[in-house]
């Protein structure tokens, strides 16, 4: 699970990103600072994992990796090659989903590159940008296919008409994550590795008064404050948090909706060795998930054993569940849920 952290330049997405990895990068009051992007991988949050391993009296804990890129900022017309476009645009394509940041907070410490915070205004300069780089890819696969079209080949005509839909609404500007597509438009969308289909979370930096005052979709996210918490002992931060009011740092609501932007879901596997999370596609079957891991599991499955994380707590372990009828057998066909400790039979 790959995640990028995109904006304006000066919107705070480095000091967030020290803040999620607890990596120093080079962060300064201007354009650009960030060239090359800086990675970091970081766990999900699951408190199902501490309890799960209590029980089973796991040696260690293994969550589910998330990696963090942190891209290069954006400035109006980088579809054209301006500022570091060329180089910002090839690394989102390596990405699974976006995480967008905008400003929201003031700070006249902390320039602006439209000299003004206006939240609206910069994200439609970001997704502009990014739907005009999917026109331009689109025009590119479009040069010499219309002939092809004409020559009566089937697949070339089914493109074509797909390609002259999106050339439409991208050249408008609108992103194809809100373009309907049909299944058949869907598969097709798979090859052509456009910025704007990827998932999008939408995140506003905003001044610690401001928590509240964000949009319903938005999420708002203290940048400065999460860093501040990010360099703090454990203890200390408990002690922070309380102070704000807070359940949990922010960077944890960041991270889960990141992991539930992929739809994605959680089972585990548990006993004395580990507690291990293991990420999967909601809708994945028992062998694909004995696939995530080890690719012999999926080719060798015979069945799964079930158990739910509740019930496994409740009973005490795996012993216990099963003991008390809690534990079901399930075949190939049966579609893991967020929550299932599994243990595979092949």
């Amino acid at each position: 699970m790959k995640i990028g952290i995109v904006g304006l330049p000066n919107v705070g997405k480095s000091t967030l990103f020290k803040a999620i990895t607890k990596k120093q990068v080079d962060i300064s009051n201007y354009p650009f600072c960030t060239i090359e992007p800086n990675v970091g991988v970081v766990a999900v949050p699951d408190d199902r994992l501490q309890k799960l391993a209590d029980v089973a009296h796991s040696a260690k804990i293994i969550p589910v990796p998330v990696t963090f890129v942190d891209i290069a900022g954006l400035v109006k017309d980088a579809h054209k090659g301006e500022g570091l476009g060329n180089q910002f645009l090839a690394n989102i394509r390596e990405v699974d989903a976006i995480v967008h940041i905008v400003r929201a907070f003031t700070n006249k410490d902390i320039m602006h590159v439209h000299n003004s915070v206006d939240p609206q205004r910069d994200y439609e300069i970001i997704t502009t940008e990014l739907a005009l780089a999917d026109y331009q890819t689109v025009l590119k696969r479009l040069e010499g296919l219309e002939g092809k079209a004409r020559s009566g080949d089937k697949a070339s005509q089914r493109l074509l008409a797909f390609l002259k839909k999106l050339e439409m609404e991208l050249g408008k500007g609108i992103p194809v994550r809100k373009i309907v597509l049909n299944k058949e438009e869907l598969e097709l969308m798979k090859e052509l590795q456009l910025l704007t289909a990827k998932p999008e979370l939408v995140v506003w930096n905003v001044d610690e008064k401001n928590m509240h005052n964000t949009p319903k979709d938005i999420l708002p996210i203290a940048a400065a404050i999460e860093a501040d918490l990010a360099d703090m002992s454990d203890e200390d931060a408990k002690q922070f948090l309380t102070e704000l009011g807070w359940a949990e740092p922010g960077l944890n609501r960041l991270i889960k909706a990141s992991f539930k932007l992929l739809d994605l879901i959680a089972f585990f596997t548990s006993g004395e060795k580990e507690t291990h999370a293991w990420a999967i596609s909601r809708g994945s079957t028992a062998p694909q998930a004995a696939g995530k891991i080890h690719t012999d599991f999926e080719k060798n499955f015979i069945r799964a054993e079930i158990i739910s994380w509740k019930d496994f707590i409740e009973a005490g372990g795996e012993q216990n569940a099963k003991t008390r009828g809690l534990m079901h057998l399930e075949g190939k066909d049966y579609i893991v849920q967020d929550g299932d400790v599994v243990y595979f039979r092949i």
